[in-house]
Order: C-alpha cells, then sequence, then structure tokens
C-alpha cells in the first residue's frame, strides 16, 4: 500500500529550506549536493529534491512542518544503508548528528540518538561489562538496524535487536515530538520493531543492554578445497552449540586470488569454554590463518572486517530451513564466481522464542546473504548467480528486512498477517504519506 503525499498549494521553493531548518541544507545545483545524496550502496539511484542533515529532533519537527507545507515526503537515513532507492520526489533527512549516547549501566539500558553507529554503542557499552546486540558491521547506524528488526552476533542468546529496544523518541506526522512505548502507543511501538522507517521519524531510542564480562572471536580460515570438509564442521558445531555460540560460514573468491572458506565465530564467555564447543574445528587441517581470541565487544567489526566505506553490491538474503541436504552440499562447495562472497549465518537460540514483533519468532535455522560487486562482473550476471543459488537452497521465502535489496518488497521479508496490520498503522499515523520509508508497507 503507497500513500502519496498532498499537493499543497503553496510555493514548493526548497531554497525557503535553509531558513526553515538549523541544519545544513543541500539542493540541487550546489557544491557537494550529488555526494551527499549517495546511498551507502553506490549501485542504487537515489533521486531526492534535496537533503536536509539535521541539527536535531527539534529540527527534524521543523522539516516535517515544512514538507507537510510543501507536499513532499520525507525519507529518513542516517548514513544510507539499507536504501531502495524510493526517494523521488523526497527530501532526504540525515540524522547522523543525533549522536548522543548514554549508558546507565545499573539498570542495563542505554539512550541513544538515531545517528549512533553500533561501533560507537559497542564503544559506549564495552567498559561496563555490557553489550548491545551488534552485527558485522560497526558503521551502520542502531536505529536503522532495529527499524528492520535486526540480526545480531548475539542474537541467538537475546533475540531480535528490536526485541531489546523499549521506547522510540519520534516525530510524529504532524510535527509533534513524542516518546513511544508499549504503553503509550502499543500499535507504533510494534510497527517501528521491526517494520521499517515508514512511520514516523525517529530520533532516538532506548534500549537493552545486555552482560559481557568475557567474550572470545575471530576467523579462521582455509583453502577453498576444504569447503566441504569446513561444512561438515560447521554443521556439527551448529547441530550442539549453546545459545552464546555464533558460527558464520563464509565462501570467498575475490578476483585474482584462489577461494577461501571460512569460519567466523562470536562466544559469549571465556576462551576456555568456548574451546569445548569447537572441538570439530580441530579437528580439520591446518587453517591458513586463525584470528581467535579474547576481546572486547568494543572490537567486533575486526571478525569480518567489512569495508567501513561506501562501495557498490548487488545482494540477495534468503532464509533457509536447514544444511541437511546433499543438493546443500553441493551449491555451497561449487564456485561462487561472480559472487564474491557468500555468508551462512547459525539462527535458532532465541531467535525462534516468542516475538511482539512484526517478524515474530524465527523458525528458520539458517540465513545466506551473498554479495557481488559491479565493479568486477555485470550487476545482472551477478543477480543471475544469486537466484540460482537462492533456488537451490532450501529456502522458506521470507528473509530479514535488513537483508532486503532494491528490487524487493517488505511483503517478501515479513508474514501477511504483519503487513497488513502495518498497513493499518501506516493510514492511521500517516494518512497523507508524509514518511516514505526504504521498504514502505
Amino acid at each position: 500500500m503507497s500513500h502519496t503525499p498532498h499537493t499543497s498549494s503553496r510555493s514548493t521553493d526548497l531554497s525557503r529550506l535553509r531558513s526553515a531548518v538549523r541544519g545544513r541544507v543541500w539542493l540541487p545545483g550546489d557544491a557537494r549536493f550529488d555526494d551527499v545524496r549517495l546511498p551507502w550502496n553506490r549501485a542504487v539511484a537515489q533521486p531526492t529534491r534535496a537533503v536536509v542533515e539535521a541539527a536535531d529532533a527539534a529540527d527534524v519537527a521543523r522539516l516535517v512542518h515544512f514538507a507537510r507545507d510543501a507536499g513532499l515526503a520525507i525519507a529518513t537515513q542516517p548514513n544510507g544503508h539499507g536504501a531502495s532507492g524510493r526517494t523521488e520526489d523526497t527530501i532526504l533527512l540525515r540524522t547522523g548528528r543525533l549522536n548522543a549516547v548514554e549508558v546507565d549501566a545499573a539498570s542495563r539500558r542505554a539512550r541513544i540518538g538515531a545517528g549512533v553507529s553500533s561501533g560507537a554503542l559497542q564503544q559506549a557499552t564495552a567498559e561496563h561489562g555490557l553489550t548491545a546486540l551488534p552485527g558485522s558491521s560497526p558503521v551502520v547506524s542502531v536505529a536503522g538496524v532495529a527499524l528492520g528488526g535486526g540480526l545480531s552476533w548475539f542474537g541467538r542468546a537475546h533475540g531480535w535487536v528490536s526485541d531489546s529496544v523499549r521506547g522510540f523518541d519520534v516525530v510524529d506526522a504532524l510535527g509533534n515530538q513524542r516518546r513511544v512505548t508499549a504503553a503509550s502507543d502499543p500499535d507504533l511501538f510494534w510497527a517501528l520493531r521491526g517494520g521499517g522507517g515508514d512511520y514516523a521519524i525517529v530520533t532516538g531510542l532506548e534500549l537493552d543492554l545486555h552482560g559481557a564480562p568475557a567474550l572470545f572471536g575471530g576467523r579462521v580460515l582455509w583453502p577453498g578445497e576444504l569447503t566441504r570438509d569446513v561444512l561438515d564442521a560447521f554443521r556439527a558445531v551448529t547441530a550442539a552449540a549453546p545459545q552464546e555460540l555464533t558460527l558464520w560460514l563464509e565462501l570467498l573468491h575475490f578476483p585474482g586470488s584462489d577461494p577461501v572458506v571460512a569460519i567466523d565465530l562470536t562466544y559469549l564467555g571465556s576462551a576456555s569454554q568456548a574451546v569445548t564447543h569447537l572441538a570439530e574445528l580441530e579437528r580439520l587441517p591446518a587453517p591458513l590463518s586463525d584470528t581467535r581470541r579474547s576481546m572486547s565487544v568494543a572490537e567486533l567489526g575486526s571478525i569480518t572486517a567489512e569495508p567501513t566505506d561506501p562501495g557498490a553490491g548487488v545482494t540477495r538474503g534468503e532464509l533457509l530451513a536447514h544444511l541437511g541436504a546433499e543438493a546443500v552440499d553441493d551449491v555451497l562447495t561449487s564456485s561462487i564466481a561472480p559472487m564474491l562472497s557468500v555468508q551462512v549465518r547459525h539462527l535458532g537460540g532465541a531467535f525462534a522464542q516468542p516475538s511482539d514483533t512484526p517478524q515474530g519468532p524465527l523458525s528458520a535455522e539458517f540465513a545466506v546473504y551473498m554479495f557481488g560487486s559491479p565493479a568486477f562482473a555485470p550487476a545482472a550476471d551477478i543477480a543471475a548467480r544469486q537466484q540460482l543459488m537462492a533456488h537451490s537452497l532450501p529456502i522458506t521465502g521470507r528473509k530479514p528486512v535488513t537483508f532486503l535489496n532494491p528490487a524487493e518488497q517488505l511483503s517478501d521479508a515479513l508474514p501477511a498477517a504483519s503487513i497488513a496490520r502495518l498497513r493499518a498503522i501506516k493510514s492511521d499515523c500517516d494518512p497523507a504519506g508524509l514518511f516514505r520509508g526504504n521498504f514502505p508497507a
């Protein structure tokens, strides 16, 4: 269901934005306009009428009033992760300056601005022996991940990222600043915890933190010819893994290099405890490298060492019911070219527990995420290879919201009942379609 903002009879001269808000404004023709409007994934075209970097939450409210009068929608992005390109005739709002972090160690809660990155939050929690629920990249925004439900290194122990959110600070479609909780507005609170960014502009959130007095993690890397053996070990370890242990299988093939296979892992506990659960890995041939060690929760980004600068990518994500069929072996041990990487994440644990969020409990045991770069192969060839791999695996027909690519819809990720409820909430809280998420319901 889509909504079109009303067309106002008032002037839509966007130069008035410069006096309407205190933050920075870029309009077409301005120096750097074509740079600041770009999403993180440079393969995604992102047309927009203007870009505004809000100075604070009050500035966001000013922008909402301006956009309502101008008959334009607002697309909100801290830094452009997860962009779908659905930004035609919008004002693109950047919330990166809303970057305050407050940690209450006694209550195990954090209050953060919408622009706070996962890495920044982890830095703040680490000194207290606590952790939020970070994923593989330290540069994504916590708010953006939570709005999409959010998969984390520690999700097997603590569920979706959105399960840990206790409150949102928002600006609604009338330009009012509000605090939204399960008690104050249960429908909007439910929608924001995994239904995307289509219902209000989130300026901050409060979330639970979790104990992390010890952490063991790293990457073990082998040559590609051992993929079948590593896959067998991956199956064996994940079949008996406690909720504190998370393993991701990585198939990697970079141009000019031989294929390699890796297991990335984290364990919420000591190194000695971790070793008892990882015996199957020790039975494999000597690896090319092994970075496993005791580490701080602020160092999680070092495990996969994903790029921290924007670039172009072609992606596809799926949920897998299992990894048990012989056909799975054939798919995962064949060449992944022209893709650069295929990641298989172990889920289960707390992900399968009840969750009062749009995605609900997750019965799938694994997720797969495929990545290729148009810098090395035509995008159409990468997408075709991804489709072939997906159709050869036991996919469930759903996927995490944060894994959606620009060609997909929110209905590809969430159950039909959740989509219906989200559309009703959208009609109630934003009937004019002032807000446009990356993936509208």
